[in-house]
Parts: structure tokens; sequence; C-alpha cells
């Protein structure tokens, strides 16, 4: 119960522990009743000291936030509270299908094939590397994973941190040190070469990422492919974008408007091609199709997944 002199200009004093949540009605009368519940998993206590004055609106709260301090909201009489829940699920990324490995991309050809068939295929070659830097397990990590090195380089091109953790296992500096996520980790054991004849062979389907050409920020024509208008009979309209969204009604751009923009530059997976040739004198894989970047990039090559045959369907 709480009584003031003056209605008009009132001033609430409550001393209460973080765990619980307090709500202060006023009505248009002046009187004032008061509820708390438990809310904040804390136990230290909070003091606040709040200013209430009347307003057009029938209640008035003061609710509990997670950083344990008091804010006044107005609340109309039939709005309706909304109620935000955190989800606990952990970042799972993607189990691959087996073992791979990195690559440089040389450029594209022509293959002849005996039948006399050309295919056009994409030329990926192999720097000294993919070495096995790291094993991951449930036990130590909670999941299992297989972490690879590619590209020797100088010491000096490398951190302190980066070259302490390749001298654990007595691994040379290695560039780019990426992860394979498998069923099962049996089999490998830091400081192995993993041998390019012994994972794929010629006629199996692979799935290839790497990063895509920049072409830097382009218009909604070439990145999105929009039709031009016309360049004749007095139009004004030739490359332009044109409307974007509705006036009044919504009266905003939907978000994921395709509009320009940075074009390229990001992270492409090709899946499903075929390993067309092997090459162990020259060190290179031939793969049908294009690859994404350009002479030079580095790419991801690993084993295609094919649901229900080399991975499970949950």
């Amino acid at each position: 119960q709480f009584s003031f002199p003056n209605p008009h200009s009132l001033s609430l004093s409550l001393s209460l522990l973080s765990t619980e949540m307090a709500t202060a009605s006023i009505s248009p009368t002046g009187a004032i009743s008061s509820t708390r519940r438990h809310l904040c998993p804390s136990s230290s206590p909070s003091r606040a000291v709040l200013s209430l004055r009347p307003h057009s609106h029938n209640y008035a709260s003061l609710h509990c936030s997670s950083s344990s301090f008091f804010r006044l909201s107005l609340i109309p009489k039939f709005a309706k509270l909304r109620t935000t829940t955190r989800s606990n699920s952990p970042i799972v990324m993607s189990m691959e299908a087996g073992i791979g490995v990195m690559g440089t991309k040389l450029g594209m050809m022509s293959y002849f094939e005996p039948g006399g068939n050309v295919v056009p295929v994409t030329v990926v070659g192999f720097r000294e590397g993919n070495i096995v830097t790291q094993i991951k397990t449930e036990a130590t990590d909670g999941y299992s994973s297989v972490q690879v090195g590619y590209r020797r380089v100088r010491d000096r091109k490398l951190t302190k941190p980066e070259l302490g953790h390749l001298q654990k296992s007595e691994i040379i500096p290695l560039r780019h040190l990426q992860e394979f996520r498998l069923q099962s980790v049996e089999g490998f054991e830091p400081n192995q070469r993993l041998v390019l004849e012994e994972i794929f062979k010629e006629g199996d389907l692979v799935d290839v990422s790497g990063t895509t050409i920049g072409k830097g920020f382009q218009g909604g024509i070439k990145r999105h492919h929009f039709k031009r208008g016309p360049m004749t009979h007095g139009s004004k309209s030739h490359r332009a974008l044109g409307s974007i969204g509705a006036g009044t009604t919504p009266g905003r751009v939907y978000k994921g408007k395709k509009m320009p923009g940075r074009m390229g530059g990001t992270k492409r997976k090709i899946r499903k091609l075929k390993i067309i040739k092997i090459d162990n004198d020259l060190r290179v894989v031939m793969i049908n199709g294009a690859l994404p970047g350009k002479p030079g990039n580095l790419l991801r090559i690993t084993p295609a997944k094919i649901v229900g045959v080399n991975i499970p369907k949950s």
C-alpha cells in the first residue's frame, strides 16, 4: 500500500532483490497497486527510485531487465505483451562424406577423351602440404574432425601462435588450415601426409568450394540479370533500377530486395563434379566444368555428399 499527498507528482522508492519483478499500476484517480514476481537469476539486492506521473494511458509498469535495472514503460490498456525465447542449440558445422584435400586452381582447358569427346575441365594443382595438423575428438573438443594444412611458407609469414600450434606436432609452416568434420577420425594422426591417389579415383564425384571472383560494386542488370528499359522512343529509363517498393503501405523497402551492391568475392560450392583425369607426374587433377575463383585461388575438394550412400539421412 502506498499513499501520496499529491497524485500528480508521485515518487516511488522500492528496495527488492533483483530476482523479482515489480509492477505498479496507477488508476486515473491516483490509486496505486503493486505486484512482484520472480524473474532474474541473480541474488544481489538492487534499489531503484522512480518517478511516476499520471498519463493518458491507463497503466504504467516497472519491469526488470537482465542488467538488474528498472525502467518505466507505459502500456496501453489492450496491448499484448510479447515474450521472446532464446534457443540454446549449438551451432553445428556440416558433416563431410570423407576426408578431403586443398588445391590451387591453375586454369581451364579442353580434354579429349579416348572416344573423341571434348570435355571442358579445370586443372587443379597441388603445392606442398595437405598434412594433418590436428585431430579433434568428442572427448576433447565435442566433435570429431581432422584439421589439414596446405601450402608451405616461410616462418616469418606466420604469427607466433600459428607457429606454436604447428610446432606441437613438429609440422612445417603452412599457410592454410581447414577442418573436415567426419563421423570417425580413426586412422588419422598428426603430421600424416594425405595422398591424393588414395582418396580420389578417376570418375569419382566431388564437391569443390572456393571464393568467387570479386567484381566490385555492380548494378542490377549485371548483378541480378535485370532487363533494361527502351533506349529509344523518348524513354529516359535505361539501366535504372526503377521502383523498389510502395509508398504509404508498407512505406519501407523489404529486406532482401535485389538492388545494386557488391558482387562476387563470396564462398561458393559446386557439387557433384566428375574427376576426369589424375596426372601423378604433373601432380594435377582435371575436374569437369568450371570451379569458383580465378587462377591461383585456394580450392577445397571433398567427396560428393550423397544422402543415404556416404552420409546418413538424419
